[in-house]
């Protein structure tokens, strides 16, 4: 019978303790790669950017025939100032949103509607709305056009 030694065998690994070392220290890489994704990302990230408090400003512009309406330019300001402050055009869905500092302040949002006509050709009116701000919060309005 043939006796075969240990580096002779088949199915006999390599006693190299260079591969040994570098296989502990690759997997302690991807351990360390791995352990932030597996926790979340923001648990490791540094957050610099410190956002301030805001409320939201969001609405929808309805048609004449009471379905949203695309396109329209619509505009905001603080009440006690003259010009908008904020520029907006609606969506396909006829939404808007606009965000605005956080605090107690009245706004007021109107349409620019400028050349817009209806389906039948006659030009169409809005009313401002007005909108109060307590705080950081969401106002939700609607912008009603009309022939």
């Amino acid at each position: 019978m043939i006796s075969l030694s240990r580096s002779q065998h088949p199915g006999a690994l390599p006693q190299q303790p260079g591969a040994i070392r570098l296989a502990v220290v690759l997997l302690f890489l991807l351990c360390v790669a791995v352990f932030p994704l597996v926790l979340g990302s923001n648990a490791f990230a540094l957050d610099h950017k410190h956002e301030k408090p805001y409320a939201l400003i969001f609405g929808t512009v309805w048609g004449p025939d009471s379905h949203p309406a695309y396109g329209i330019k619509i505009r905001i300001r603080r009440q006690n100032e003259k010009k908008a402050r904020w520029k907006l055009t609606s969506d396909h869905h006829g939404e808007f949103a606009q965000r605005v500092p956080a605090g107690k302040q009245d706004y007021a949002v109107w349409a620019e509607l400028k050349g817009v006509t209806s389906a039948a050709g006659k030009p169409l009116h809005a009313e401002e709305v007005k909108v109060h701000i307590d705080n950081d919060e969401r106002a939700d309005i609607g912008v009603h056009l009309s022939e």
